[in-house]
């Protein structure tokens, strides 16, 4: 397959920043050229927002909300709007997918898939909109009608990743709309594409003005004033843990509500008596998906020590025969990484490892062309395993976020759950074995947001997903993603109200 180029002109038009119900240039005319990481072709030209941009995104915001234009709309409405969204994103799957992955590198029946997690997103958040009508508190007075009413939190500012970008973005997104809010979008300024299109389909479909706004735009420069803004209620951010720690301590200025996303250390327990196949299998999927960049990779193998030997000969043996390539590439496994800068992280946190004592089993570093023909001209990293790891080791405390995976041995049920915690994040985790009371034994132990017993990876836009410890703070989906966007409102009324002569 030829290498396609996005076809929508607005992604190169140089006006991509979208204000109050617009589309416009940066107040400073800078842009931005995107390049696929697979090959370093330029894909798309986009504006470069300053600080004064994303201040006027924010003052459109503010009005929309304060004037109730989008907030006042009846819930169920609302999420007739997001249903009408995920239809619109169907009959674009096919345009959102290619810009998705010309910006990221990653593989085009990656995004695809993407693309179907997405409108399933909306779809859930545009059912759930209407259903909760608050609760009845009992307030043991027949004469009190005590209530608790959920209202949006107001403005709602969102900073997401390169890896998913509009998946991250759509988990804001949806639940935001459905909770009545008004909303700033900064997305990372490597993969924006998609972010953009969605601001062509709420406008599309006639969301209000001022209530979906778009900044495109380094952090520093585009990013930072969303979480330090007074006018901003809530911001929701999705990365790396230093930039998370710098939001939250923005945000604390106003004590404005933070929702973080900020990755994980995510391990993978093997038991002896877990169905080998099945679990080597999933441990390639746990490590090396979208090249590892995912904030809940299987970086962590932790395997019983009586089938370690085989197991880990086993993964190598599959892992140097992933065939690496380029996006359009149908023979392709796995793809590129997002940037040179990137590369040069995922070979430094290698090296150090190394340094420590590690044994690299395989891969360990950039592939060439003596990998597969074209692969020197991108940003591609093999697959690598990192054997005879220690507790303590850089390469077990620091995220890779690269297609890295190192192995831990146990001996008992005690010792596996010990490695598996002995971790600061605390996002995802997983259990192999045939034994389901021992699953559920450990799994109750785990100190980590999401667990899979016999599985890795799988989400449902209806089940929450966040972190213990420094993997963040807050849920995103579900219907606790709802209520991040939202605020409880105690509401008690005094049917029978008479003197009280409390006071003399």
């Amino acid at each position: 397959m030829s290498f396609p180029s996005n076809q929508n002109p607005r992604l190169n038009s140089g006006e991509t920043l979208f204000i109050n119900g617009a589309f416009e240039a940066a107040s400073s005319g800078a842009t931005r050229t995107i390049k696929c990481p697979a090959n370093q072709i330029a894909v798309a030209t986009v504006s470069e927002a300053a600080q004064e941009d994303s201040e006027r995104a924010i003052k459109a915001a503010r009005e929309s909300f304060d004037s109730g234009v989008w907030s006042q709309v009846p819930a169920p409405q609302r999420g007739e709007f997001l249903l009408k969204v995920a239809d619109k994103l169907v009959e674009r799957k096919d345009e959102f997918a290619l810009a998705e992955t010309l910006d990221t590198g990653k593989r085009l029946v990656e995004s695809e898939i993407d693309m179907d997690d997405i409108t399933a997103c909306f779809r859930y958040f545009g059912k759930l909109a209407g259903q909760d009508a608050g609760r009845l508190v009992d307030a043991g007075d027949a004469n009190v009608l005590s209530r608790i009413a959920y209202e949006p939190v107001g403005v709602a500012a969102m900073i997401t990743p390169w890896n998913y970008p509009l998946l991250q973005a759509a988990w804001k997104i949806a639940p935001a709309l459905a909770a009545g809010c008004s909303f700033v979008l900064k997305p990372a300024e490597l993969s924006p594409s998609t972010a953009i299109l969605m601001m062509e389909i709420l406008d599309e479909l006639g969301l209000p003005a001022g209530v979906a706004n778009l900044v495109t735009g380094t952090g520093a420069d585009a990013g930072a004033i969303l979480s330090e803004h007074r006018d901003v209620d809530l911001v929701s951010f999705t990365g790396g843990l230093v930039t998370g720690r710098k939001v939250a301590a923005a945000a604390a200025g106003t004590v404005k509500k933070v929702a973080l996303e900020l990755g994980g250390k995510n391990p993978n327990v093997i038991f002896a008596d877990a169905d080998f196949d099945a679990a080597v299998d999933n441990a390639l999927n746990a490590a090396f998906v979208h090249s590892g960049q995912v904030c809940s990779a299987g970086a962590r193998l932790v395997v019983e020590e009586s089938i370690a030997e085989k197991f880990v000969d086993e993964l190598v043996r599959r892992t140097k025969n992933i065939k690496i390539g380029g996006p359009f590439d149908e023979q392709a496994e796995t793809g590129a990484l997002i940037s040179e800068d990137h590369l040069a992280k995922v070979d430094a946190y290698v090296q150090a490892g190394i340094a420590e004592g590690v044994r690299v089993r395989c891969g360990g570093r950039r592939a060439s062309a003596e990998d597969g023909a074209g692969l020197e001209a991108g940003s591609f990293y093999l697959p690598t395993v990192l054997d005879q790891v220690k507790r303590g080791m850089s390469v077990v405390i620091d995220e890779a976020f690269g297609p890295v995976v190192t192995v831990e041995t146990f001996s008992t049920e005690e010792e596996a759950v010990a490695i598996a915690n002995d971790t600061d994040y605390g996002l995802a985790g997983a259990v192999w074995s045939q034994d389901a009371s021992k699953t559920q034994r450990i799994a109750a132990k785990l100190r980590h947001g999401t667990i899979w017993i016999n599985d890795f990876h799988p989400y449902l836009p209806q089940a929450e997903w966040g972190g213990f410890g420094q993997s963040g703070v807050g849920r995103e989906l579900g219907p606790t993603g709802l209520g991040e966007y939202q605020e409880a409102k105690h509401i008690y009324q005094n049917l029978a109200p008479q003197v009280t002569g409390w006071f003399k």
